[in-house]
């Protein structure tokens, strides 16, 4: 009865969390003036309405899959890697680099070449906050912001300045790969009518299999969630906790460098002047405390933000709903996730263990036995 209990209430949490931020949402469209029955079918119709909606969908869910996975495996390690922007832009930056230098590579060398390249990309990103963090005690935190910012205008500075003429179409964009190294599937694109799914999506599911291999199935795996309950004990276990820390934020890396390479050779197809920090880090952070860090609850969470994003457009066309309140609704869910404490109080009341209920029983009787005795040894 107890592991049930916990079990429900590991998904109860989410599953709340995602309700009382739609009723809000549906709350505040209503004070606005807006009709928020039209709104949120507008969003599933936007989203799920057809075959080429369901096909962006999952287009959009593709890269917050890995951002989302390489933030689990640092967080699983207990580090907060902020940093899973800058990783993926590095991804993208050298796959698409990569696919400009060598365009007439046969697809079978090239594709996997640049895929390879990208992943690099991010796992050098991130093993330098991880070796900082892993030698001087530095705070990855801090340390990720920053490196965004670094990779940011880096990333610009190499298109303009470091990048050849002929690589470019204009000075913020580079040319267009070629089909060599594109992930762009025309037979799945055709499935979903004409929408820009692609093969990264098949890498972004292979990547969920793949980190729940790790973590579960692997020494590796074991190490990095020792480290996380506890660095010390770890030690003394006889693990290297500066080894855990650096591999963990080198697999964080190289999972949010694959969310670049799948926008870079799938949805995009070249590489263009970046204004801010690409969002899928800060959403795919977002996805993977929604789902608890576990492959199913990240591809599920990844789904239901895609479908927030690419529906909320429709519910602006469709029902004249601003943006701006999707953004709310997101935000609302991830303050419910982040308030999972009190929420698991809440349902700790309503769904008691019995175990719990007997320990607390025998104490409090224990405890009145000694009443007036003095206490007893």
């Amino acid at each position: 009865m107890n592991d049930r209990n916990v079990k429900i209430r590991n998904i109860l949490v989410p599953v709340l969390s995602v309700i009382l931020g739609l009723i809000i949402g549906a709350i505040l469209m209503a004070a606005f003036g807006f009709n928020p029955v039209i709104g949120y079918q507008s969003m599933i119709n936007a989203s799920l309405g057809n075959l080429r909606s369901i096909g962006e969908t999952l287009r959009q869910a593709t890269p917050l899959i890995f951002t989302a996975l390489g933030f689990s495996i640092a967080n699983s390690a207990g580090f907060f890697n902020i940093g899973l922007s800058g990783q993926a832009l590095c991804g993208w930056v050298a796959s698409v680099s990569l696919a400009l230098v060598f365009p007439d590579l046969p697809k079978i060398i090239l594709l996997p070449l640049c895929i390879i390249a990208g992943a690099l990309a991010g796992a050098l990103a991130a093993a330098v906050p991880g070796v900082l963090r892993a030698y001087f005690g530095t705070s990855e935190v801090i340390v990720t912001i920053m490196m965004n910012y670094i990779v940011l205008y880096l990333s610009t500075f190499i298109l303009q300045d470091w990048m050849p003429e002929s690589f470019r179409s204009s000075l913020d964009s580079s040319n267009r790969i070629t089909e060599n190294a594109s992930l762009n599937m025309e037979s799945l694109s055709t499935l979903f009518g004409g929408s820009r799914v692609n093969a990264g999506l098949f890498l972004a599911l292979l990547g969920l299999v793949v980190v729940w291999f790790i973590m579960k199935k692997t020494t590796l795996g074991y190490e990095i969630r020792a480290v996380g309950l506890n660095p010390n004990a770890s030690e003394y276990a006889g693990m290297s906790s500066k080894r855990t820390i650096i591999l963990s934020m080198v697999l964080s890396g190289t999972f949010a460098g694959l969310g670049g390479v799948v926008e870079g050779l799938g949805t995009y197809q070249n590489f263009f002047v970046q204004t801010e920090s690409l969002s899928i880090g800060f959403d795919g952070l977002a996805v993977s405390l929604l789902g608890a860090g576990t492959s199913i609850g990240i591809l599920l969470s990844a789904l239901l933000f895609s479908i927030l994003q690419i529906g909320g457009l429709g519910m602006q066309t469709g029902a004249g709903v601003p943006f701006e309140i999707v953004n709310v609704v997101i935000a609302l869910i991830i303050f419910f996730v982040a308030i999972s404490y009190i929420m698991r109080v809440l349902l700790a009341k309503i769904m008691p263990d019995k175990r719990q209920e007997e320990v607390v029983h025998n104490i409090e009787s224990s405890t009145g036995d000694q009443d007036g005795k003095g206490g007893g040894l």
